[in-house]
């Protein structure tokens, strides 16, 4: 049944998943299941359940917008792996950065990393793991304006998400934020923001989990020009005063 949820709501959204992946996303199951007992990875414990709402909604992803083959995509605050380890497994082409601030967090990653790359004869997944705040990997050298697709699930509200976000995509990249139906408001208050970071205006692509009525707003937001510098700000800066 679950392999059939995900199989057909996937072709819903143009990806198509062989047996590997299907394969990879059951241990994926198995694994969250066993780690939420020793702490709170999610809230949702129904196999079914998980392969819509946190499967699923991961690819969306690849329905709002294209993802260029072998691309650096980087997922930030991706707690469980949300919505970054399911695209990796969905386009192993794909290079992935998991951004993390919680130590428990990212032990649990490495143990998923592990059990997806030992289902991974060919074609494996590359994904890096980072443990820091996303305005300080937003500094970096080494990541910031690197990646062609960052993706953000229900880390922080668009104004303050976009300034997390949109230092690390390079020009002629896009990020991609995960939202509820109802993100008009949040984008009134962030377009500014958006665009003294290099953003063009957002496009709003909406739609329905499939063999559900859940909607979903993704935000696609193309990299106009560089990020200048001092951004990102430190966090409290940025949650306290809107650019």
């Amino acid at each position: 049944m679950v392999e059939e949820i995900l199989k057909k709501g996937a072709l819903a959204l143009g990806v198509e998943l062989g047996d590997r992946e299907i394969n990879q996303f059951s241990a994926y199951t198995a694994l969250l299941l066993e780690w939420n007992k020793k702490f709170n990875l999610t809230r949702i414990t129904d196999p079914a359940e998980i392969a819509v709402k946190h499967y699923l909604d991961s690819l969306t992803c690849l329905a709002a917008a294209r993802f260029p083959e072998g691309a650096l995509v980087a997922d930030v605050g991706t707690g469980a792996g949300f919505p970054g380890v399911p695209l990796a497994i969905a386009r192993p082409d794909m290079r992935l950065v998991l951004i993390e601030a919680t130590r428990k967090k990212l032990t649990f990653l490495e143990a998923l990393r592990q059990a997806i790359l030992s289902l991974s004869k060919d074609g494996a997944p590359c994904i890096e793991l980072v443990h820091a705040r996303a305005e300080d990997v937003g500094r970096l050298p080494e990541h910031r304006e690197r990646c062609d697709v960052v993706v953000a699930r229900a880390v922080a509200e668009m104004r303050v998400l976009a300034e997390y976000c949109l230092p690390l995509v390079k020009v002629g990249g896009v990020f991609i934020a995960q939202k509820g139906p109802d993100v008009e408001h949040e984008l009134a208050r962030a377009r500014p923001g958006i665009s003294a970071l290099g953003g063009a205006d957002p496009e709003v692509v909406r739609l329905t989990l499939p063999g559900t009525d859940l909607r979903r707003s993704l935000v696609v937001i193309r990299k106009a020009k560089p990020t200048p510098g001092g951004f990102p700000r430190h966090g409290a800066r940025i949650t306290k005063k809107a650019l």
